[in-house]
């Protein structure tokens, strides 16, 4: 049996590489091409965030998430007529991603010892920069440089965990309830056109 933060870790892992995978296929990528931003997509955050903490990248210790972000090319091979359709799938699996990731990340960094402001920022970090290294790859600009709701939504998520440890909540309610506020965050975010002011320069 795994643990709740490791489920949390697989299933941002198959959820970030389906969005990167997905949103290379639109720019006909070929299946090495979309392999490769899909695994990056998946663990980017989470190599920076270890390279942060001075630890071993997590994905060099164990090839799961190669094979992860492989099932996740394979699914949508399989499906990519059904996803291509749905035109909110690479909305949704992002925005599932990035609630699983925060959490991956703010679990790790107060395992190693580091105050919850620290934890927040890793959590972000594991969460978004996965996103903004495939959006760099596929020439797009960085979501997370736009002004959309998104690491500010990370955020938002990190702070709910440190109320809900403050609570006394138990640690796989307090991750549930921090990764599924980043989520509704999002797409609350998107329906509403919910956005941060974008600073204009000189006129």
């Amino acid at each position: 049996m795994i643990d709740f933060i490791t489920a949390c870790d697989y299933l941002g892992t198959f959820a970030f590489a389906i969005s990167g995978i997905r949103l290379a296929s639109a720019k006909q990528f070929d299946w090495f091409g979309a392999y490769v931003v899909g695994l990056v997509t998946a663990v980017g955050g989470g190599t920076v965030r270890d390279i942060l903490l001075n630890a071993s990248p997590f994905w060099m210790e164990q090839p799961s998430y190669l094979i992860i972000s492989g099932l996740a090319l394979l699914y949508v091979i399989i499906f990519r007529k059904y996803l291509i359709r749905l035109n909110n799938t690479l909305f949704t699996f992002d925005a599932i991603g990035l609630g699983l990731f925060v959490v991956v990340g703010i679990s790790k960094t107060l395992s190693f010892g580091f105050p919850m402001w620290v934890a927040i920022v890793m959590g972000t970090i594991t969460g978004s920069f996965g996103g903004m290294t495939r959006d760099i790859l596929i020439n797009e600009e960085p979501l997370v440089f736009r002004k959309d709701i998104y690491a500010l939504a990370c955020v938002f998520g990190g702070i709910i965990y440190y109320i809900c440890l403050l609570c006394g909540l138990d640690d796989s309610l307090t991750q549930f309830l921090a990764a599924v506020s980043v989520f509704i965050v999002r797409v609350v975010a998107v329906k509403y056109h919910i956005s941060v002011p974008v600073l204009k320069g000189e006129e």
